[in-house]
């Protein structure tokens, strides 16, 4: 009975969704006004998305997903570096849902910082100097402004790494995501203090002590937290 339920309850959830979807396609088919249409495209989004069934269901594929692209690995080098390794799947789950792989995201923003820098308007970015950038064309520093790999870790962090972007991004982006993790703010870890390990990765700083975080998504920390106890 309790199976029968649950079946009826996700078909009309199914029923609904479908049912959006057909009548966006239908506006979208219909107007020829760009901004209108990606206004729409994004209500559409955040209308199917907030349904508790949808956002459980993308959450189990994401932990499974973790788990089976990452888990063996993420295991072995959490015990290699003395981290925990549910906070390193849970932080996997926030950055790419598990996918692997797992495509670069450009930040124009962190774009036109490196170009200040190495065009001597900006004296250094991150510790980042016009010394670092001094050669770096724009394609370069595309690949630098970009996040990367499994944790999402920003291109320019391989100068603090100092080996290449092509490091962070090839076959052992996760190997030098943790090692970076490590070298930044691994005593956060090994002190358990997992809410301003979660806040620092996103933002690099720990949680604010007046309570609101500076995270693009504001449940970005209550997430993490939340996806520890699901491993």
């Amino acid at each position: 009975m309790a199976i029968s339920k649950i079946r009826k309850r996700k078909r009309r959830v199914f029923i609904l969704i479908w049912s959006v979807v057909v009548l966006a396609s239908a506006f979208l088919f219909m107007s020829k006004d760009i901004d209108e249409v990606k206004r729409f495209q994004k209500w559409v989004y955040q209308f199917v998305f907030q349904f508790p069934a949808v956002q459980k269901a993308n959450q189990e594929n994401s932990i499974k997903s973790t788990q089976f692209n990452y888990g063996d690995e993420i295991d072995r080098l959490a015990k290699e570096y003395g981290l925990s390794a549910t906070y390193l799947k849970s932080l996997v789950v926030l950055e790419c849902s598990g996918r692997k792989p797992v495509k670069p995201r450009f930040e124009k923003h962190v774009f036109r910082k490196l170009q200040k820098v190495r065009d001597g308007k900006r004296n250094q970015f991150e510790q980042i100097t016009k010394e670092d950038l001094h050669d770096a064309s724009d394609d370069a520093l595309k690949n630098l402004a970009s996040s990367w790999g499994p944790f999402q870790l920003r291109g320019y962090k391989c100068l603090h790494l100092e080996v290449k972007v092509s490091d962070i991004r090839g076959e052992d982006a996760l190997d030098w995501g943790v090692r970076w993790i490590h070298m930044e703010y691994g005593h956060l870890m090994k002190n358990k203090r997992y809410k301003d390990a979660f806040h620092y990765h996103n933002t690099g700083r720990v949680f604010p002590s007046d309570g609101k975080p500076l995270t693009h998504d504001p449940t970005y920390v209550e997430k993490g937290l939340r996806y520890m106890g699901l491993f």
